[in-house]
Parts: C-alpha cells; structure tokens; sequence
C-alpha cells in the first residue's frame, strides 16, 4: 500500500511539473493517439475514472446539482466564452477555435493568428470585446514562435460567421524564449475598457523580477493593443510599460470581483504554493523570491522563504498543489447560496473547488465532483445563470452545473 501511494504521488508530482498537470505535446498528437495514451494512463492511475451521468444528483453543502454534457469531442479545449444568443466559443489548444450551437460543434473557425502549439502552449484563452454587439471583436491569447523560441501572443478579429476577419497581432511578450512551459495565459476587460492579459515565467524563475522583460508579469493594454498612460510602469526607463504586475510564476486563472471589480488571479506555485491573489497595479508578487513551494523532487526550498519586505501576500494557497485552472465568482440566480462564491477548476486533483468570502478574506474551501469529471481546464458563470466548465482531454467536454430538487 505504501508503495501504491509513492506512485499515485509520483504520478501527481509529474503531473504538476510537467504543466500543473499539462503533459507536454500530447496535444499535437492524432486523435487515435491522444485517446490510446490517455486511456493507458487512467487505467494505470488509482480512483481518477469519470463517473457522473447526466441523471446523478451530487450533494454539496449548499446545494444538490447536476452535471450536465452540452457538447463533447473538442480536443484538449482551453477556453470559452459566450456569445449574444447563447452560443459558445471554445478554444482547442491544437489551434482551433469551435463555435457550440445548441450542443453541435462547428467546423474550425478560420482567420486565426499563425499559432506554435506545442508543450503547454498553443491556443489558450477566449474573450469578447465590451462592446462586441457592435464590433464583434474576439480576442485570442495564444504562444507564437520566433528566431529565438516563442512567446504568449495577444490577437483580435471581427467574427462573421464562422471566420475571423481583419485579424491583427496586438501585443508580443518579450523575450520570447526557449522551451514549452507556463505560458499562462487569461484575459479579462476591466470596468475602464482596458484589458489584463496574464503571462508565464516560461520557467526562467528569475525573469518574473526583471521589469525589463514581460516574463513572469501580467500587463495591461488599451483595447487596440496600445498602452494605457496611467500603466503603473510608464515613463520609468528600462522597464516595460505594459506590465501591471510581476512576480507571477504562471497565471492560469483571472476573473473580476463581482462588487468591486478589481481583479482575481490564481497561479501555479511549484510543489506546493498555489496562489490566489487580488491584482493591484505595480505590485510584485514575490516569485520566485517568495514562495510557500518547494522544488520539484528534493522538495528543497525556493528563494528567501514565504515573506519578504515589498512583495505580496497571497490571500489564500494550496499546499499540496490542485493545479489550478481557470476561476470565475458565481453571480447568477439559479444557485442562491451560491452567490459570490468563487470557483476555481483543478487539473492534478480533478476538482471543482467552491470558496466561501469575507470580503478580500476566503474563510471556507469546498472540494466538489474530486475524480467524477477528469482534469477542469476553465469554470465561468454563464449568462443563463448556470456556472460552466470545460475538462481538458482528448474528448473534452461543455459541462453545465444545474440545480436538482
């Protein structure tokens, strides 16, 4: 038995290292491909099958629900975000975007930006401009290469149909870089207009303190790419003026508060360290000087310990790592006492996790559906009410959470 539990922790430490769960280029391999190795590698994991059906009610502490499938077979999906008229954009971290209508999956939208997916970089994140009703601006974060490696990219195009037209590059992190990690990568509009685009280290630890490189930060842009005067770095020489924060090892989570709007972001520590944080302009979040993680393996310590003079505290980390994945607050009417809860996927646990607020101060941890519906890639509040999650296979699947009586 103790055997068993070492590898079942080998298996998870691999997991974390190799993306907080994402295993290298899998993604580029065939669809046949795909399904053969991730079949061998649950039948070799312990408790990790995908049992819920559709009519299975699942007890939590402040509701029963149901999870629903609204559309299955998208290829190790990524992002999503919702259109005026209820269909869904979804991203394939491969390089595809689909378009879910009613449950059927689109053919692959054309007019993307040219995309390097490989490792844990490809297609990520989705969203829609403010205004998009009259725009139809989508943006796209995706890793792109380059002479020197590749990088985490920021495009738009006008959505007719299922094309993307007039499509421009925004923003470019620098430097780009050598391997296929922690490329982030989530974006969200804040109340001004202007837009948070989240970055990786690109696992060059000390690169997320150096203000001369956008590695490790997340920046803040105008909506066409431009660089908003009030940036907190602007005019300072030597030091990229995009950058809204640094100190970020690999954000894969950013959302809004609800009441205040300011912005949530979850990143991935190492062995332990999984932060949430609130996101203020021009502070550092202390990687990879700070840290409640430890190395990979030896389980050493990282930089100066957990606290220093000048960085920030994270409002609330794991310890072990669930590798987090995609967060959003629940503001709909369709689970009350859900109400302003935020939820946040996990990929190495195969969890939903439900945290209860005070304020800026998280006081509950709920762990939901741990080991029923695979690896959660992104978890948002859909317009109908309802809280959606994408699961990151090869046979990824829309799942929508309702309530059951």
């Amino acid at each position: 038995e103790r055997e068993r539990e070492r590898a079942r922790e080998r298996e998870r430490a691999r997991e974390r290292e190799s993306e907080e769960g994402q295993r290298s280029d899998i993604g580029l391999y065939s669809t046949t491909i795909q399904s053969f190795i991730t079949t061998m590698l649950v039948i070799a994991s312990v408790g990790l099958s995908t049992t819920v059906r559709a009519d299975d009610v699942i007890d939590s502490k402040k509701h029963r629900f149901k999870a629903i499938t609204i559309a299955n077979g998208l290829a190790y999906p990524w992002g999503m975000a919702f259109l005026p008229g209820g269909d869904l954009l979804v991203t394939e971290r491969a390089g595809t975007l689909r378009r879910i209508s009613n449950g059927a999956l689109s053919s692959r939208l054309a007019g993307l930006p040219e995309i390097f997916a490989s490792g844990q970089g490809g297609l990520l994140d989705v969203a829609l401009h403010p205004d998009f009703a009259k725009n139809q601006w989508v943006y796209l974060t995706y890793s792109a290469g380059g002479y020197f490696g590749a990088s985490t990219e920021l495009a738009r195009g006008r959505l007719v149909g299922n094309r993307l037209v007039d499509t421009e590059v925004l923003f470019v992190a620098r430097p780009k870089s050598s391997g296929g990690q922690h490329f982030g990568s989530r974006i969200r509009f804040l109340r001004d207009g202007s837009l948070l685009m989240t970055l990786g280290d690109r696992g060059k630890r000390p690169e997320a303190q150096n203000t001369g490189s956008h590695t490790g930060s997340t920046i803040r842009l105008n909506d066409d790419g431009s660089v908003p005067e009030n940036n907190p770095f602007v005019g300072h020489p030597g030091v990229k003026p995009e950058i809204y924060t640094l100190g970020n090892r690999n954000v894969q989570g950013l959302t809004l508060h609800p009441l205040t709007g300011l912005p949530w972001a979850h990143e991935h520590g190492p062995k332990g360290g999984d932060e949430i944080n609130v996101l203020h302009a021009g502070k550092n979040y202390g990687w990879p000087v700070i840290t409640y993680g430890v190395n990979y393996g030896v389980g050493t310590s990282i930089g100066e310990g957990t606290h220093k003079a000048g960085m920030e505290q994270p409002l609330y980390y794991w310890d072990p790592s669930i590798a987090p994945s995609g967060m959003d607050f629940y503001t709909g009417d369709k689970f009350p006492n859900w109400q302003g809860n935020l939820f946040v996927g996990a990929l190495a646990y195969r969890l939903l996790s439900r945290l209860e607020l005070d304020g800026e101060r998280i006081i509950s941890e709920e762990r939901l559906l741990q080991n029923e519906l695979g690896r959660i890639r992104d978890v948002r509040n859909g317009p109908d009410g309802y809280l959606y999650l994408l699961t990151d296979d090869p046979d990824g699947r829309v799942i929508r959470l309702e309530p059951a009586p």
